[in-house]
């Protein structure tokens, strides 16, 4: 009586790639967005002539309004 019982199977649905492309593509998309900001590092230096003038307390803030005071 067991062997005319219907049998299930469980098929998995198909990938779109093999397995370790799961794994590499977001791994190569960090490894692009960290180069991206590790080129920018030194942005700041390239533009001392901004700056150069500046009070460094001031954290690139001007001053506006009538008090004139500074922050």
């Amino acid at each position: 009586m067991l062997s005319t019982l219907p049998v299930e199977v469980h098929e998995l649905a198909p990938l779109v790639a093999p397995l370790w492309v799961f794994a590499v593509v977001p791994a190569a998309i960090f490894l692009i967005m960290g180069f991206v900001t590790f080129s920018y590092r030194d942005v700041s230096n390239r533009h001392a002539h901004r700056t150069a003038n500046r009070n460094p307390d001031d954290h690139g803030h001007v001053s506006h309004g009538p008090s004139g005071a500074a922050h």
